[in-house]
């Protein structure tokens, strides 16, 4: 008998010994990859797309069992929901569809503004300045909020803009006391994860009930529903 058989064969049992312990790590790294990094499309599993199935349900866009896997189901109810923002169809929740969902981490203007509070106080201010206009309409009167807690001329908080003397007519014709809408806190929340329609306006007003001529004279960013946003 060879002597050197029983050599080569405990280097054949070390080297397969290795061999299975590589496949073990690489087959654990890459679920934890994809766990932690799944831009959500189909294939995809995971938290992030448990939290966009969720919020897809919740919106009326998708019927199924929230399971965290990317199915063809999830993909056609994204579509279906980024057709209604007006965004890409494509069935891919990269980072606009998420913050459209609500699903990004919450940012505004370089300020941490996502309290209950917050939201609360936006919604209402939502809901009594823009009751009746389309959803994109009330994101950005939202926004407008949000980016005057940036500006120089006015409070840098949310609170202090709100309850700044004649800054909001809901303030003195009673409707900021009114139930709040629930539409209201979806838009709120958009707003506060960063979506701002308005391109970056401090002002909006309505033109078929403005009557201050300064108010008309600022620099329209854009009109959206029965509202005008300026700079």
């Amino acid at each position: 008998m060879n002597k050197s058989f029983p050599l080569l064969k405990r280097i054949w049992q070390i080297v397969i010994i290795i061999l299975l312990n590589l496949l073990v790590i690489a087959f654990f790294n890459t679920g934890a990859k994809s766990e932690a990094s799944a831009l959500s499309k189909i294939g995809s599993r995971g938290t992030e797309v448990k939290q966009v199935q969720t919020k897809l349900k919740s919106l009326g866009f998708y019927r199924y069992t929230v399971d965290g896997i990317y199915g063809v189901s999830t993909s056609a109810a994204v579509k279906r929901f980024q057709k209604s923002r007006g965004i890409t169809a494509d069935g891919v929740s990269g980072s606009k569809t998420l913050l459209y969902l609500g699903v990004a981490k919450t940012k505004t203007a370089g300020k941490s503004t996502s309290s209950k509070s917050n939201l609360n106080l936006l919604a209402r201010v939502v809901s009594a300045e823009s009751r009746g206009e389309p959803y994109k309409g009330q994101v950005a009167v939202a926004a407008v909020i949000l980016n005057r807690t940036s500006h120089p001329s006015f409070p840098d908080t949310v609170a202090g803009v709100v309850y700044q003397p004649g800054a909001f007519t809901c303030m003195t014709d009673g409707q900021f006391n009114v139930a709040i809408d629930s539409g209201a806190y979806k838009a709120a929340q958009a707003a506060l994860n960063g979506w701002d329609p308005s391109g970056g306006a401090i002002y909006y007003y309505n033109p078929k009930t403005a009557v201050n001529n300064w108010i008309r004279s600022r620099p329209v960013i854009v009109t959206i529903g029965g509202h005008v946003f300026c700079k």
